[in-house]
């Protein structure tokens, strides 16, 4: 589940509050192995929020 949710830009916060973790950082170091992806693709959003308006 957790790594369905972050694979789809779940916010980590809302993936931790839904696993029961009480800190966040339990999620985010367990699941940091999906984050490098995820920087890419919100780094575009980012660029193309920027670039393309």
């Amino acid at each position: 589940m957790t790594t369905l949710l972050l694979m789809q830009g779940v916010n980590p916060k809302i993936v931790a509050e839904r696993l029961g973790h009480v800190d966040i950082r339990l999620t985010l170091d367990t699941y940091s192995h999906l984050l490098p992806s995820m920087q890419l693709e919100s780094a575009t959003k980012f660029g193309e929020m920027l670039f393309n308006s």
